[in-house]
């Protein structure tokens, strides 16, 4: 894999390679690239510890490095994967959330790693796009959500 001239860098405390191969696994146009390793000893790892992991996530070029507890992640910053269904709606949450992620609220959850991930159905996003009684009424319905209820959703945009 040729790493883009824009990429996504996350910072993770250990276990960059572990995520991107979880990513990889779980997500369409996703992939596993080069993993570089210390080549010696360093402060906090040892020879051979991947350092950085090229991956792609749905798309999107990313690399992570194994920089220690020193950052954290937060809800600043998300992946938003669209779905088509309730069906990819759960398999996404589910596969996140059921791998040692925590569920958040509207449609978020946090991987094992502390990345955060919207996954997001059409249904709403479209809903929202509409603008007026549409997108309150669908609004309305999101909020108290966790995982996104496609059903919920396209009942509220009908009224």
């Amino acid at each position: 894999m040729r790493v883009s001239k824009n990429t996504v860098c996350l910072w993770y405390e250990r276990h960059a390679e572990e995520a991107a191969r979880f990513y990889a696994g779980l997500f369409p146009d996703s992939s596993l690239g080069a993993i570089c390793r210390a080549p010696s000893d360093y402060p906090g790892g040892k020879a051979g510890d991947p350092l950085t992991v090229e991956f792609v996530v749905a798309g999107i070029p990313c690399i992570g490095i194994n920089g220690g507890p020193r950052f954290t992640h937060s809800e600043a910053f998300s992946f938003q994967i669209a779905t088509e269904d309730q069906e990819e709606t759960d398999r996404y949450w589910n596969a996140i959330v059921d791998n040692g992620g925590l569920e958040s609220h509207c449609g978020w959850c946090k991987d094992r790693w502390g990345i955060n991930w919207q996954i997001t159905p059409r249904v709403l996003t479209e809903a929202m796009a509409q603008g007026g009684d549409v997108a309150k009424r669908a609004f309305a319905a999101m909020m108290p959500m966790r995982k996104i209820d496609v059903a919920a959703i396209e009942a509220a945009v009908r009224g």
